[in-house]
């Protein structure tokens, strides 16, 4: 049934007529929010016989505008334990990286001149030699993310013809990216071989034609295949690529620079060993493991990378300056003697019992009023890393579990996204959880109000 009170909807124009007396920018940006709430309004009451009260819709609009109208983009404590946590950004940065960063991007910059020769330059050079010197790679190129990579690689090394992969390799990652999907699109054609848990070096060979283009090698980092399995190393597959002239490639996915097995960190395979073992292109990700910004790094031998360098795609794909100069300063920041200036490792690698300590400090700063209608306890916890980097390891923690006889979990947590600075945590067995591997030193004084406020 219709409601007969939609006449009661004010219209924007009459809204806008308030917000005009308001000291507000960009009004444009927020008549088309008034617009989208009073259409939320109309949804709600259409089919819907309640009383709609004119005054009270105009009221509660414009006490709304000043959130809306903020930028949409704002920091979060995170709190869910999970380092590399897709949902909210993924790799860190520290306040020191980003510091560095803005005072060379404070204005112009040489991206692509040559301050030497007065003519025109590679933003490609920036960062080149640097990642060359870390992964032992000829060359490198960057692109905008590691799905890029793949594709733009593919693209350069075997268009038209067929690229071999393993059926146990065939991965998905989150947002549906998949390998199959990927080989397709850079118009190159897939031919499986093995079987999801056994894949043998005769399989590939047995798949060799005049018309292969590469050998693709993934790195299966997001899943664990265990039990009766097989899988050909990447130096087998070189071997074999040698003796019937078939380029190897191979996508790491999650891109480990760094042994850090002694700092709290497992080793999985490290990207200069592959390097080492003869893989003619190498992809892999700069914002998992290597702690940076969203982007996919490419290395291998010269002529194939200076091809890819060439690729028009190439170009649809680059990074911008601020992505070159963040990768730059992660890289530099990976050296031994500054990889505490490197967050999301410095996260990774703190043990449980440093966490315990920080937990420990900021429980003994709750308002003791919270404890009234809140029971607040130190759990120990484990936790994954995230963005599907090292699925098997799980990580020690220390976590606040918040519990309330007059308040459900979502209640609780609902309070925490909604706070002036948003913590999200986590819901488990009907508990709520705040944990401190993910959370960052600093923000622990904004996490003191945000449960003051939360839980107030």
């Amino acid at each position: 049934m219709m409601n007969k009170n939609l006449s009661n909807i004010p219209s924007v124009s009459q809204i806008m007529q308030l917000v005009e007396k308001k000291d507000y920018h960009n009004k444009r940006y927020i008549k088309l929010l008034v617009k989208e709430e009073l259409n939320h309004v109309r949804k709600i009451a259409a089919g819907n016989n309640i009383a709609l009260n004119r005054s009270k819709i105009i009221k509660d609009i414009l006490s709304k505008i000043p959130l809306l109208s903020q930028s949409s983009i704002r920091p979060v404590i995170n709190a869910t334990g999970i380092v590399l946590h897709t949902g909210l950004g993924r790799s860190p940065q520290s306040k020191k990286i980003i510091n560095k960063v803005a005072k060379k991007l404070n204005g112009y910059v040489n991206l692509e001149f040559n301050l030497d020769t007065g003519k025109r330059g590679q933003r490609q050079s920036h960062i080149a030699k640097l990642i060359s010197s870390i992964t032992g790679a000829d060359d490198a190129i960057i692109v905008n993310n590691n799905a890029a990579a793949v594709l733009l690689s593919l693209n350069t090394i075997a268009e038209g013809k067929e690229v071999i992969v393993s059926r146990g390799q065939l991965v998905e990652i989150g947002g549906s990216f998949r390998i199959p999907d990927m080989i397709a699109k850079s118009g190159c054609r897939l031919v499986e071989v093995g079987t999801t848990n056994r894949t043998h070096i005769s399989d590939y060979e047995n798949a060799i034609n005049k018309n292969t283009g590469a050998i693709l090698w993934v790195h299966t980092s997001n899943y664990i295949i265990s039990g009766f399995t097989k899988e050909v190393k990447i130096e087998e597959l070189v071997t074999l690529g040698k003796k019937k002239r078939v380029l190897v490639m191979t996508d790491l996915g999650c891109g480990e620079v760094l042994n850090l097995s002694k700092q709290g960190i497992p080793t999985n395979i490290i990207v200069e060993d592959v390097v080492k073992k003869g893989s003619s292109v190498t992809t892999f990700s700069g914002d998992k493991l290597l702690g940076g910004p969203q982007s996919g790094i490419i290395v291998g031998k010269k002529p194939l990378i200076q091809k890819i360098k060439n690729n028009p795609i190439a170009r649809t794909v680059r990074c911008d300056k601020w992505t070159i100069s963040l990768l730059e300063e992660t890289l530099r920041s990976t050296q031994k003697e500054s990889i505490k200036d490197n967050l999301t490792l410095s996260l990774l690698m703190s043990s449980r019992k440093k966490i315990q300590m920080r937990a420990e400090k900021v429980f003994r700063l709750i308002p003791p009023k919270i404890f009234k209608d809140y029971k607040i306890s130190l759990d120990e916890t484990l936790v994954e890393a995230g963005s599907g980097t090292l699925p098997s390891v799980k990580f020690e923690s220390v976590a606040f579990r918040i519990t309330s006889k007059k308040y459900s979990a979502s209640t609780i947590s609902s309070r925490f996204r909604n706070a002036k600075q948003p913590v999200v945590g986590f819901i488990k067995n009907n508990n709520f959880y705040l944990d401190f591997k993910s959370i960052i030193p600093s923000q622990e004084k904004f996490l003191i109000l945000s449960i003051t406020e939360a839980l107030d």
